[in-house]
């Protein structure tokens, strides 16, 4: 009774910890402000001449969104409505123009201002700030790899939408960079302000939730309703996330008192075999967890114990909680329960969830290889936190 009195208050009444709603408010924001039809009008002009070039166009939106949104089913429905109807209406097919929204709003997992990244943080009592720039340069990778793949298929099957190429005036392209300003500055003001210092991770949360609002009244896109559902929608997601943490730390309590954590820690470092061998299971055993559980709830179930060990192998803490959010990536488009991909096919019946999940195999597949690079190459993910020496 001590420890559910005492706990939750102790642990998150804490003002960085005020970094989570504001992040949410961001999202809310940019929706009533209509950044979507901006982020995609903007990457359709610029990167539509290439071989399957609304796909790839739909990544980068996916990705410029994801970065004042940091909600992934948000993402993923939000284009549906606008990207999908405009690659069937151009010849692509169905399950590539599923697969492409329904692995582009995971982006929203990684790059900042993700909500999994603050979640991650807090349970683990890492630096928030170092968390959301590691993430940012291997969202952008991931963006770049998910193009690839689209161009690389598209050349080797052009059924599926070679010949939908299109092309613009350069002084059309500039043109439609206005569209993306709002995006552009919530990025300056969240990567700019936690890596020079100049705001905390809350601060600068503040900051974007008020360009974006900002923007949405000048464009007379945000009524006062809209402003009234956003900040409730927001209090109820906080206090959703919130209640459920509480849980997660009274359980992470008694897990401790148990020994369990240590006991696992233990027993997986005596294991004869290398670290990296470890890891790669500790990995496997998240993609299986992912086909049956949503990614906050697998994070929150298994990061208590898996933590402690991963820590006791030697890894760093900032570099494996990118890794893990690539899992949560992951096991948002892995059948059965990709939730990403019940989105997509939700938001558009003329395409069956079995064509959804046909067209995320590739992105699967591009997952994967990013996992594998960021774990050879640690120096990727750790690069922005180092250079800032946060964390």
């Amino acid at each position: 009774t001590g420890i559910a009195g005492f706990i939750p208050h102790a642990e998150t009444a804490h003002y960085t910890l005020s970094v989570l709603p504001m992040f949410i408010l961001i999202g809310h924001f940019a929706f009533h402000a209509g950044l979507t039809q901006g982020a995609f009008q903007a990457a359709r002009k610029w990167l539509g001449w290439l071989p399957g070039g609304l796909a790839v166009a739909t990544v980068f939106a996916t990705a410029g969104f994801a970065a004042v949104s940091g909600a992934s089913t948000a993402t993923a429905a939000v284009f549906s409505r606008i990207a999908i109807p405009e690659m069937l209406r151009s010849g692509y097919d169905p399950k590539l123009a599923a697969g492409v929204v329904a692995a582009g709003g995971t982006l929203a997992s990684l790059i900042p201002p993700s909500a999994i990244l603050v979640i991650y943080g807090i349970i683990v009592e890492e630096s928030i700030g170092a968390l959301l720039l590691a993430g940012f340069i291997p969202g952008a990778i991931t963006a770049v790899l998910y193009a690839v793949v689209i161009v690389a298929r598209v050349k080797m099957f052009p059924s599926l939408g070679a010949g939908a190429s299109e092309s613009a005036t350069w002084s059309e392209r500039f043109e439609s960079l206005k569209g993306t300003v709002p995006i552009i500055a919530v990025i300056a003001i969240i990567m700019g302000g936690i890596y020079t210092g100049w705001m905390t991770p809350t601060e600068t949360g503040a900051a974007g939730a008020f360009v974006v609002f900002i923007y949405a009244l000048a464009r007379r896109s945000l009524s006062l309703h809209d402003i009234k559902e956003a900040l409730l929608d927001t209090a109820k997601m906080s206090v959703m996330i919130f209640s459920i943490l509480w849980g997660v730390l009274i359980f992470v309590r008694f897990l401790g008192y148990a020994g369990l954590p240590a006991a696992f820690a233990e027993f997986l470092t005596g294991l004869p075999f290398p670290p990296l061998v470890v890891l790669l299971m500790i990995l496997s055993g998240y993609i299986v967890l992912g086909m049956f559980m949503d990614g906050i709830g697998m994070l929150l179930l298994t990061l208590p114990v898996v933590y402690p060990s991963v820590i006791a192998l030697g890894y760093d803490p900032i570099w494996f909680g990118i890794i893990l959010v690539k899992m949560v990536e992951i096991c948002l488009i892995t059948p059965p329960v990709g939730l990403n991909c019940y989105v997509v096919s939700g938001m558009r019946p003329d395409i069956p969830l079995q064509d959804v999940f046909r067209g995320i195999v590739p992105f699967f597949i591009a997952e994967l290889m990013a996992v594998a690079l960021f774990i050879i190459f640690p120096g990727i993910v750790l690069f922005l936190p180092r250079t800032m020496g946060v964390g």
